[in-house]
Order: C-alpha cells, then sequence, then structure tokens
C-alpha cells in the first residue's frame, strides 16, 4: 500500500462564545486539514496552528506551504504507509511540528484503518473513557466568570483551567475559590505572560491550593522556570516549553516542572507525543492531555492519546460543544465528566460530508501517483 495523494483542506470553525488568552481573543478557527489517500484508506489529521503566530511561530498560511512545498514531497518516495517511516524524512526539515503532526497523523490515521487497529490500541490506550477538564477565557468581569465556572460544573466538568494574565490572575481565582469551594480541581494557564521579576505576585496564588500555574514563563527560559519552582509553592507545568521527548527529559533534570502538558501538534505528532508520555513516566511526572480548540478529528485523538496510563489528571478534553455548535464528526458528549475514547480503527471518527461541506472555504489536490 503506497499514498497516491493528499489533500488539503481549509474549513472556518465559528467558536460558540469567543476564547480570550493572555495572546489574543479567538472568534473563529480557520482550521487546515490532511487528508492522506491511499488504494485502501483515506486517514485524516488537524493541523492546530492558529491564523496568526501568537501560540507559537506557526500559523495556517505558512503550515499549508510548508507541508505543500517540502513535506508532502518528502513523504511521496515511501514504499509503504507508515508514519514511523515519516518521522526520518521530515528530520532534515527545521522546526513545524504542527506541520509535519498534520502530515503524520493523517498517515498514521491511513496505516490503522487500513490495519483495523484503533489509534488507542496503537499508543497503548488503557482506559475506555477519560476524564475531562474544561478550559476558561479571560472574561470581561468576575461575575461573568463565575457564570461560566457554574455552568461548566453543572454540566459535570471534573476540573477547570482558568487562563489568567497580569492583572487578571489573583483575584478571578480567589472568586472562584471563594464561590466553588477548595473541593473542586482548579488550575490556571498564563501561556507564557509573566516574568521571573513576577515570581512574589504569582506567590500570591499559592493559598488557593491550584493544581497547577501552566507555562508562566516565557517558552525559551526553562532555567527562569527552574528558579520560579523554587520560589511558590504552586506546582509549575510546562507547556509551550515541552517540544519533545529530549525538551521534557531536560526540564525535569532541572527541576522546571513537577507536571507537564502534552500537545501532540506542539511536539510533531503522537508518536513524540507518546515519547514524552514515556520519559515523564519514568521520572515519575505526571502529564495530561492539552488541546487547542480541535474539532471531532482532532479530539478524537486526543482523548485516545488521553488513555495512556500516565496521563493521570483530567485534560482539555471537552465535549464538542464547549466550542463548536456544530462539529465536523459525530459529537464527543460529556457522560459522568467523562469523555469516551473511540474504538473503530484508526481515530475511530470521520467527517460528516454535509457537516464538512458547510464549513469548507478552500480544498487542494496534491497527486503522487
Amino acid at each position: 500500500m503506497r499514498l497516491t495523494g493528499f489533500e488539503l483542506r481549509r474549513i472556518a470553525m465559528p467558536l460558540v462564545t469567543p476564547f480570550r488568552t493572555s495572546f489574543g481573543v479567538e472568534y473563529e478557527r480557520d482550521v487546515l486539514l490532511v487528508r492522506a489517500v491511499t488504494p485502501d484508506a483515506d486517514g485524516w489529521g488537524e493541523c492546530v496552528a492558529m491564523s496568526a503566530p501568537r501560540y507559537s511561530a506557526e500559523y495556517v498560511d505558512g503550515a499549508a506551504e510548508v507541508i505543500r512545498r517540502f513535506l508532502v514531497p518528502a513523504v511521496a518516495g515511501l514504499s509503504t504507509v507508515d508514519a514511523h517511516a515519516v518521522e526520518p524524512v521530515f528530520a532534515r526539515f527545521k522546526g513545524h511540528p504542527m506541520a509535519k503532526a498534520a502530515v503524520q497523523t493523517a498517515v498514521l490515521d491511513a496505516q490503522l484503518r487500513s490495519a483495523g487497529t484503533s489509534l488507542g490500541g496503537f499508543l497503548g490506550a488503557v482506559r475506555d473513557a477519560v476524564p475531562a477538564g474544561v478550559s476558561v477565557g479571560i472574561m470581561d468581569s468576575i461575575p461573568a466568570l463565575l457564570a461560566a465556572v457554574e455552568s461548566y460544573l453543572a454540566s459535570g466538568y471534573l476540573r477547570i483551567k482558568l487562563k489568567i494574565e497580569p492583572g487578571w490572575d489573583v483575584a478571578p481565582v480567589r472568586a472562584v475559590r471563594e464561590r466553588f469551594g477548595d473541593e473542586i480541581l482548579l488550575q490556571v494557564d498564563a501561556n507564557t505572560a509573566y516574568t521571573l521579576a513576577d515570581a512574589r505576585h504569582l506567590a500570591g496564588l499559592d493559598p488557593f491550593g491550584l493544581l497547577l500555574i501552566e507555562q508562566p514563563l516565557a517558552e525559551d527560559d526553562v532555567r527562569g522556570h527552574a528558579q520560579l519552582a523554587r520560589l511558590i509553592r504552586t506546582p509549575v507545568c510546562l507547556d509551550e516549553s515541552i517540544t519533545s521527548a529530549r525538551a521534557a527529559a531536560d526540564a525535569i533534570a532541572l527541576g522546571a516542572c513537577a507536571i507537564v502538558n502534552i500537545k501532540p501538534g506542539r511536539v510533531g505528532g503522537y508518536l513524540e507525543a507518546r515519547r514524552i508520555h514515556d520519559v515523564c513516566a519514568a521520572h515519575g511526572v505526571p502529564v495530561w492531555a492539552g488541546g487547542m480548540l480541535e474539532t471531532g478529528l482532532g479530539r478524537a485523538a486526543n482523548v485516545a492519546l488521553a488513555a495512556l496510563p500516565f496521563f493521570v489528571l483530567p485534560g482539555d478534553t471537552s465535549a464538542s460543544d464547549r466550542y463548536y455548535a456544530r462539529d465536523i464528526t459525530s459529537p464527543f458528549v460529556l457522560e459522568n465528566g467523562h469523555v469516551r475514547v473511540p474504538t473503530g480503527p484508526g481515530l475511530g471518527v470521520s467527517p460528516d460530508i454535509d457537516a464538512l461541506a458547510a464549513v469548507t472555504t478552500a480544498t487542494e489536490w496534491i497527486r503522487l501517483q
């Protein structure tokens, strides 16, 4: 079985509500989907790059160009559809992990669909459902934040993550704790919004018993995170800084993190994501699955990853309706605070043709044979 071509498809997914973080506000996701076509099966991958290079250096237009000009030609000569064979041919191109992850996932999905194997089974999943957390963006007011948190808790979410930035940190956390009590699992995500000079201020979060503070400092400031970890009691979790299993091992050795957030798109795909899981497990560092407002395709893959043994904290594996009124796959739903792991071949889900057509803004076909 060989690859016969790739489809690059752009879709526009309006969000149910605007999602604000320290690096901007999103109203709609401009998503690049990659479809790998073989004689036996098609596979799908979702590129999680944003419209502008704010979360990371990658952005959707750039990812599409890299895939078109470099990554697809690199896999054209592969004699078999094998995700492990994709990694070495991509290695000669520096960076662009989100673009690489999208192509690799599409190839892996086609490979597993042809073999009749689920992604969860391939990765080593040990659960049939995973605990779901929800990420709450920065709000215009504390009353609005409390109303949103109340709604998510009523829906059954097991963990609340608050986005924070300078000027929106201690006060909203205090308000949530006072309103909902110490029993709820609560954490915060700074998306690199602070510097080490803010250590004393960030220590003001310590009394609230947070699970963690996620990526408070710049992604390249691993040493600063190690220093910060010695100055505050709240466990430090790294996100943007963890770009590979080697980066995870280095951060752990330096004492820069007590917890790791694994986002497959950020690290180049699910093969490297599993390696990061294994490195963290070997060092006793718990991990959880991050999210990038994925559609049902990307969410299916993330849920399968989150079913691995050392994903011991609820991840950003929300139900589909947290972000989208209509998903492009059968929706993921919350069941007793959990989301089911797909069991079908590959990702275990496929696009709804009508839903996909309704949000498609452009398509491009690249023939290999």
